[in-house]
Formats: C-alpha cells, structure tokens, sequence
C-alpha cells in the first residue's frame, strides 16, 4: 500500500511542478507597446514625409506625444499628404516665420478625440491646438455627407481620405488640402486711404496793405494827419514873422 502511494506521487510531482510553471507564465503581463509616436505612425503609413520634417522642425510632435502619453483627453490630427503640400504654391512654408509654422501645424490638430461618425454631430467651429475659434482667426469647420467628413477653413476646403490610425484615444485622419488658417492665409484688407488734409484758412491783407499796414481810418492814418497839421502851423509862423519884419 505504502508503495502504490509513493509511485502515485512520484507521478502526481511532474504533473503539478509542470501546472505551477505554466500558470507563471500565463500571469505574466505582457511588454507594454510602447508610447504613442505621432511621427512613427505617420512614418509607418507613408507619403507624408513633409508632415513628418515640419512637425520635428517646430517640435509640435513632440508636444503632441507628450499630451497623449500624459493624459486621458485624447486627440485628433488631421495629416495633408505629401501631394497636399506640393500643391501650394511654391515657397509657401518657407515664407512663413517659425511662430507661423507651429501655428500651421497646431491647426491641424484637435485637442479631443473624434470618430469618423462623431463628426456628425461636432459643433461648429471646432477649437483647434493653435487657439481661438472666432471669425478672421482660426475657425475650422466639418460638414457630412453620408460617410464623406469636409473640412472648411474659410481659406479652402479639404477632404477626410481616410484613417491612418485610430485607438480610441489618437485618431489620424489623412486629408488632400493642407488646412489654411485665415490669420495666416487671408488675403489682407486693403488699407483705407488716409483722409484729405485739412487746409488752414489763411486770410489775406487788402491789397497794396502790409498785414502791419492800417487802414485810412486805423491809428496810422491819424498820425500822419497830425504830422502834415504841424508843418502847415510851422509854416504859417515863419510866415507872420517875416511880415513883422518888413
């Protein structure tokens, strides 16, 4: 009997050292995926290598890897192709200063994140990462249209393509326009034209007049009559003189 125990154990032993170490590995969690990369995403999908240069250039991507690796808010990013930007006219992001630049590229991305079907029911304009929403500035607008997602900037209109990539808290959307913010790509007002100058009034002396000069009747005038009086009296002495004489 002893026996037929020890032999039953010597079996059972395999069995449960075998048991414990598959149950080990199976609590094992498995590696983390790693961080969200924006740029490693869009690498991976291809045909946007402008994106990718202007978001290292300005260091948006990196900001935007920060906040959703640090955050449960979530994003969305709209990505024009290589062909979008080669569609503008040449020289146009070299033209724009470096604030221009991150502001360009913060226009592309919405600090939440949308579904392709969330997007019919947004409210408009949507608040992008470059800031106010208000008319003239940066305002962005979505349209449906069955399963089609338009996007309107004011300064031109692009399409949702497709999604690059989506996992409930990052969604990448591939679009044919690149996104023009009216405070950067607005044609500018024409300035007003300055008002007419306003003529000081300038008033002339009479004619033949000095400004200082009187008139007949102004205290001038009258000095000189004393003047001619005196010598008509100096005159009519010298005159009674010389009649005294004779």
């Amino acid at each position: 009997m002893k026996h037929q125990i020890l032999s039953s154990l010597s079996l059972i032993l395999p069995i449960l050292h075998f048991s414990t170490s598959t149950l080990a590995q199976t609590a094992t969690a498995p590696a983390p995926s790693g961080p969200i990369n924006i740029t490693q995403i869009l690498e991976k999908a291809g045909q946007f290598t402008t994106l990718i240069r202007l978001m290292k250039v300005t260091s948006v991507g990196d900001q935007i890897n920060t906040q959703l690796n640090n955050s449960n808010q979530g994003m969305t990013v709209f990505a024009p192709t290589d062909n979008a930007f080669s569609s503008l006219k040449s020289g146009t992001i070299n033209s724009l200063n470096a604030q221009q630049q991150v502001a360009l590229l913060q226009f592309h991305v919405l600090p939440n994140f949308i579904s392709m079907t969330q997007f019919q029911t947004v409210s408009n304009p949507l608040r992008t990462q470059a800031g106010d929403a208000s008319p003239g500035d940066f305002p962005l607008n979505v349209t449906t249209s069955g399963n089609q997602v338009n996007v309107s900037t004011g300064v031109d209109d692009a399409t949702v393509a497709n999604t690059i990539y989506t996992d409930g808290q990052l969604a990448v959307y591939q679009v044919d326009k690149v996104l023009q913010p009216m405070s950067i790509f607005a044609a500018a007002a024409p300035a007003t034209a300055p008002a007419p100058a306003m003529l000081k009034s300038k008033r002339k002396s009479p004619e033949g007049l000095s400004p200082s000069s009187g008139s007949d009747d102004s205290p001038a005038g009258a000095s000189g009559a004393e003047r001619i009086a005196m010598h008509g009296a100096t005159v009519l002495v010298f005159g009674v003189s010389l009649f005294a004489l004779l």
